[in-house]
């Protein structure tokens, strides 16, 4: 387990580095320096490694179908809106992980609760939220509840990696750095999710998402992609 850690934290630094120096506030022209030639190499590699996962995958989609199914009779896949590529929406696919009353639950928390109402302020997410049932917390804890958005990449509305999907609310937290993000498809692992996820700030998130905008290459996807395995296993950042 610590041989592990080590790993993880090895490849985290070459993978980035510090985070502290990345620039938010990006112009078009620097977050869309890839040449169409790179987009498209990008999009094959997406579709095949959407198309693998599916299959290698059933097994497993089939076994979170039921296990969400037996824990609340509700619809087994949640959609959300979310802004992807050229700021067009699509529905994100997630296996439902939430009460069925889960925002007028978050609506009477926050209002009830200070610290909670500045936890969602600061991160957009809850370390204790009682919206999560049991079974969907394993599956966050495990990123297996984001199994599905294989298909959102298969049709082109995600990438395997690029920045974490958000909402027209959250976007507008991003400022100038708007054009950065809807430079690039969502994706499913990201700079973000393989340093820090949940512990870091939404300012440095912003930041993951500028760098890889104006960094992104095959070669920065791989090893991203190489960290999400450990990332997924060791972390405990994922809620």
């Amino acid at each position: 387990m610590r041989s592990s850690r080590r790993f993880f934290s090895h490849r985290k630094a070459f993978l980035v580095g510090s985070l502290s120096n990345l620039q938010t506030d990006l112009d078009f022209s620097s977050a869309t320096s890839v040449a169409p030639i790179g987009l498209t190499s990008k999009r094959i590699v997406d579709i095949v490694l959407a198309l693998s996962g599916i299959i290698l995958l059933a097994p497993l989609l089939i076994i979170c179908c039921v296990v969400t199914w037996t824990s609340s009779p509700w619809p087994v896949i949640f959609r959300h809106k979310r802004v992807g590529f050229n700021g067009k929406t699509f529905d994100c696919l997630k296996f439902r992980t939430m009460v069925a009353d889960a925002p007028e639950r978050l609506r009477k928390l926050l209002e009830a609760d200070a610290a909670a109402a500045a936890e969602w302020a600061q991160y957009q997410k809850l370390r204790n939220d009682p919206r999560v049932t049991p079974i969907g917390a394993i599956l966050r804890k495990s990123s297996l509840d984001e199994l599905p958005q294989l298909f959102n990449v298969l049709i082109g509305d995600m990438s395997v990696v690029g920045p974490r999907p958000v909402t027209e609310d959250e976007l507008l937290r991003y400022g100038a750095s708007v054009k950065v993000y809807t430079a690039c498809r969502p994706g499913i692992t990201g700079l973000w999710q393989v340093t820090g996820r949940s512990s870091t700030s939404y300012e440095t998130r912003i930041s993951c998402d500028a760098y890889y905008a104006r960094k992104w290459s095959l070669a920065l996807d791989s090893k991203i992609i190489i960290v999400t395995i450990p990332s997924v296993l060791f972390t405990k950042n994922a809620h």
